[in-house]
């Protein structure tokens, strides 16, 4: 089978955080959840776009699943994020969430549920990992690299 240069897998996770933009954008309309739906929304803290309270960050320092179903405020979904904001403890916080930082979508009202790779930030622009000749060969790196040459 040939190579797939297109990228399907990552155009699909692309789409689909598209449902979970469309989602979140009704939910912040102001008819708000229509019945029962609810959402649970796993996202990696870790993500250096995200913008959270440090108090979160502790508390969850790799991953955080929110609930957006009774109480959450100023709910608004942009192209690349959403922001929202929710109680802590009984204190207000307010979160910045990039869709490429989101794992998980579920809404149990019906159902629904998706998963998503994540791709850390760190990757150099352009360099995708999996894209090597073979992907079961191991990296390796000369030591003699990074020695001082006389």
């Amino acid at each position: 089978m040939a190579k797939d240069l297109m990228r399907y897998d990552k155009l699909a996770q692309e789409a689909l955080r598209g449902v979970v933009r469309q989602a979140l954008a009704r939910a912040a309309s102001p008819e708000g959840l229509p019945g029962a739906h609810h959402f649970y929304v796993t996202f990696k803290t870790t993500d250096s776009r995200c913008d959270l309270d440090e108090s979160l960050l502790k508390s969850y320092p790799d991953e955080m699943t929110i609930v957006l179903e009774h109480q959450f405020w100023d709910l608004s979904a942009e192209d690349d994020h959403f922001e929202v904001t929710l109680k802590f403890g009984g204190v207000p916080k307010y979160l910045r969430v990039p869709y490429t930082a989101v794992t998980r979508f579920h809404d149990p009202a019906v159902g629904f549920y998706l998963h998503f790779e994540y791709e850390p930030v760190d990757t150099p622009p352009g360099q995708d990992l999996s894209d090597s000749s073979d992907e079961d060969a191991p990296t390796v790196v000369s030591l003699d690299a990074f020695r001082k040459k006389d």
